[in-house]
């Protein structure tokens, strides 16, 4: 369970994400967290927030964000307000780490989401593009779909195939969240 303090760090990625204010703390309304971008990390999938507005603020380094069709550098100092249903990625280009103020608009269970992919990560659960396997994803992105959707493939693809999926990851043995990584 996240708490104020609590650090977790995606192995594969290097980031690290430290959360300030959680939804416990703000009976549901904010997620407040510090990011830290390793130098040189890599974009991440086009993706939006359904139902979730994102608000950044550079600390230290740069980000560059892909929005709105086109490419921004943020600097150290620099705010970007992201409006839920907005396709957007971040990552930073930089020889060095790269420190963000990063919050969240309601805080929904974000908290576990992140939690939920970092733990498969610490465990090599996933492929080198920090994927879990079909039948992980199925369960997990199903579960977390209000918070996070990826932009490919459409999400009525997506639906329909997790849906299908979602019975046969059950007889796997797998689950939409662990509760050794929410610990």
């Amino acid at each position: 369970m996240a708490y104020p303090g609590k650090t977790i760090v995606n192995p594969l990625s290097g980031q690290e994400l430290k959360f300030l204010r959680t939804s416990k703390d703000t009976q549901g309304q904010l997620l407040e967290m510090e990011a830290r971008y390793p130098a040189h990390s890599k974009e991440p999938a086009p993706h939006f927030h359904p139902e979730q507005d994102e608000f950044f603020e550079v600390l230290d380094g740069e980000m560059t964000v892909r929005i709105h069709g086109g490419l921004q550098v943020l600097r150290k100092g620099d705010k970007l307000h992201i409006p839920r249903g907005t396709v957007h990625s971040m990552w930073n280009h930089r020889d060095h780490p790269t420190l963000v103020s990063w919050k969240v608009v309601p805080a929904m269970d974000t908290e576990q989401f992140f939690e939920t992919f970092y733990g498969l990560a610490a465990e090599g659960k996933v492929n080198a593009s920090g994927k879990p396997g079909l039948l992980q994803m199925a369960l997990t992105m199903n579960r977390f779909n209000r918070v996070f959707r990826p932009v490919k493939p459409p999400y009525r693809v997506i639906s329909i195939l997790f849906w299908i999926l979602t019975p046969v990851a059950w007889l796997a043995g797998k689950k939409a969240v662990y509760s050794r990584y929410l610990e």
